[in-house]
């Protein structure tokens, strides 16, 4: 197999990777336009090499998978497929000037692309029976009773006959920025974009949370139609302008019969994207005259009839006025460039982008008084893409702490630059949100807002603190810092439970660089106290695996501050256990690093995990040439074509209590 060949499968893999990532999970790594450009180059190739084309390329498969989280999985009557994009003007033309060879009378609609997830309306006898979501374009699955509490969707339309209504749903700019301030309230993780959460809120087994989210529709196709509704189907944009006299959302479109005014169409809509309420990512031109479609076939994952023009992603010239520097929860420093005039940006108004660290920052020439380009990172983070004007002087990185003039030191071999004052004000709020978090303490309750009270109030300096809020439980219920009597007594009692914690939990919530959840679990199984950790020496720790010299470092160093010890002895004195468990069941793992992808039947991930530990093993979260088993659930995903890739074994959960010896 040639090098090129080599290239082209993986380049394959990779955007598989990236397509399981947007249509399955709705957690995209890269941005659109990043997928565009690696899905172009495939399409290069396989021109080149037709004979290299496979059913499971890319190009021939249309991308998610039918999920049955929020339905059952149901077959569409008309397909619903994806429309091929284009990414120049000429492209455009070309494909337009094909259609009028063949019929010089066509008509097209320009129309916005809405940044959301398609959605099929089934109405039988003037009322809706089924709303669907793409799914794999194949099979989809039942949303009906999401699909009612959406405003945008018509319950009834006065068509009797059959009639089949395709739409986008989507989410609003405001109603995105509502949903992520009440998760910052919660202390939870706020949703990445608008169109990621829109696809999960459709999805939810509830009904009532996707009302209380607000999802929106706009009809882009009538797809189907019989009898008194037939007539929708003749022309495209007449169809659309009789279901908007009915009261019916309908995308914005506009009728063109020439080049120029499809150009001009093109181009008003990408001009009208930065104060829309909602995303666009294109500008669809459809053959207006439906029955003309059929004659422009593009593949059998392509609509008939259909391209979209996909616009660059939005840039704006901006003045960064000033660098500002933060200190985050490990102590780290982060920039951001602040504008001297707010843009417009993908529908808000951005004044701050991020500028990564002090390396990036003299990459790309950044200082105060710079014009540069800000473009938003997968229509979400603005980011710095270049200079077009230096400023005067070179930005040079503060020599002292910004919130508690302690020095600076700057980690070696790496770009990070650390305040290593623990104390620091600015590192405390999120140092005890990380000790209450999931991936801690799991101290259920506490959100971000409620430890800044706290802390501003005084109530925590550190997090010992916790566990001395029961003193001062009158005082608490009387300010209603945390509610009423009921609330408190069930945040004291949560606290007092974490107390029982394994100590490896304990050690994840001190917050010590380089030590995560799976490191504390590996390192504890080597001290049997937290008060044996914190005696360990340099030797010592890094005799443990997986725990190298920087890791080992930071361990001694956070144990050898004075303050950070004084903690240590305050969290066990208060009665939390420093005692390491490690309850093994039996070793029949020992030696084996194992993958848990997918929903396995009965465990949870945390259940598998532990499982996995207890019999000697070691649990880790992506697939390498060191993963010795992959237990597979369903809709595995990506973790699970790359264990296929390297050869590795994959079993399922009841192989994996075989294994183990025990049971379900």
């Amino acid at each position: 197999m040639s090098d090129d060949r080599n290239a082209y499968e993986a380049l394959k893999q990779t955007i598989d990777h990236h397509m399981n990532l947007y249509y399955n999970e709705d957690q995209p790594e890269i941005t659109d336009f990043e997928y565009d450009t690696l899905m172009q180059r495939l399409k290069q190739m396989e021109q080149t090499h037709p004979d290299w084309v496979t059913p499971d390329s890319p190009t021939q498969k249309i991308g998610g998978n039918a999920k049955r989280k929020a339905g059952v999985e149901v077959t569409h009557r008309v397909p619903m497929l994806s429309i091929q994009d284009v990414f120049t003007k000429e492209d455009v033309e070309a494909w337009v000037q094909d259609v009028l060879t063949m019929h010089p009378d066509a008509a097209f609609s320009v129309e916005e692309k809405i940044d959301g997830l398609s959605m099929t309306l089934r109405y039988e006898g003037g009322k809706l029976a089924l709303a669907e979501t793409r799914g794999d374009g194949l099979v989809g699955e039942d949303v009906t009773l999401n699909a009612k509490v959406i405003p945008d969707v018509p319950h009834t339309i006065t068509f009797q006959d059959y009639t089949e209504l395709r739409g986008e749903v989507y989410m609003t700019h405001e109603a995105f920025d509502a949903f992520n301030v009440k998760m910052e309230d919660l202390g939870k993780k706020p949703a990445a974009n608008p169109r990621n959460l829109a696809a999960g809120t459709l999805r939810q087994l509830d009904p009532s949370i996707t009302k209380e989210r607000g999802l929106r529709l706009f009809i882009f196709n009538v797809q189907d139609a019989i009898g008194d509704a037939a007539g929708l189907l003749q022309s495209h944009c007449e169809g659309m302008d009789t279901l908007s006299s009915m009261g019916i959302p309908t995308v914005r479109h506009f009728r063109c019969t020439t080049v120029p005014e499809i150009l001009a169409a093109i181009d008003r809509i990408g001009e009208s994207r930065g104060e829309l309420p909602y995303d666009l990512d294109g500008a669809v031109v459809k053959i207006d005259q439906t029955s003309y479609r059929a004659d422009f076939p593009a593949g059998s994952k392509y609509t008939a009839g259909h391209i979209a023009f996909k616009y660059p992603p939005e840039e704006k010239e901006v003045v960064i006025e000033a660098i500002e520097v933060d200190v985050g929860r490990t102590g780290k420093l982060t920039f951001r460039g602040r504008f001297q005039t707010p843009v417009r940006l993908c529908g808000t108004n951005v004044q701050r982008a991020t500028l990564h660290n002090i390396d990036f920052i003299h990459e790309k020439r950044i200082s105060e008084g710079c014009r540069a380009i800000c473009r938003k990172q997968g229509e979400i983070i603005p980011a710095i893409v270049s200079v077009t004007v230096p400023g005067e002087t070179e930005y040079k990185a503060p020599e002292c702490c910004p919130v508690c003039g302690h020095p600076l030191q700057r980690e070696e071999d790496t770009c990070d630059i650390y305040c290593t004052n623990p104390s620091c004000a600015a590192q405390l709020k999120r140092t005890l949100s990380y000790f209450v978090s999931k991936d801690a303490m799991d101290i259920k309750g506490f959100g971000t807002r409620l430890i800044d009270d706290l802390v501003d109030q005084g109530y925590l300096r550190n997090a010992a603190d916790f566990y001395h809020l029961h003193e001062v439980r009158d005082e608490l219920i009387a300010s209603g810092l945390i509610g009423r009597e009921k609330n408190t007594d069930k945040l004291l009692a949560a606290i007092e439970q974490s107390k029982q914690n394994d100590a490896a939990l304990v050690l994840t919530a001190l917050a010590i660089r380089n030590v995560g959840r799976t490191s504390a679990n590996v390192i504890m199984k080597h001290f049997p106290t937290l008060f044996d950790l914190a005696d360990a020496d340099m030797e010592q720790l890094t005799a443990v695996p997986d725990v190298g010299e920087i890791t080992a470092r930071g361990i001694v160093d956070f144990f050898a501050d004075t303050d950070n010890r004084e903690i240590l002895e305050r969290l066990s004195e208060a009665g939390v256990n420093m005692t390491a468990k490690n309850e093994k069941t039996g070793d029949a793992l020992t030696g084996l690093t194992i993958v848990v992808t997918g929903t396995l039947p009965t465990l949870g991930r945390k259940e598998a995990t532990d499982l996995i530990e207890k019999n000697g093993g070691k649990c880790t979260g992506s697939v390498s040439k060191k993963t010795d088993y992959v237990v597979a659930g369903e809709a595995a995903g990506s973790k699970l074509a790359k264990a296929k890739e390297l050869g590795i074994p994959v079993i399922t959960e009841a192989e994996l209590f075989q294994m183990t010896g025990e049971q379900a």
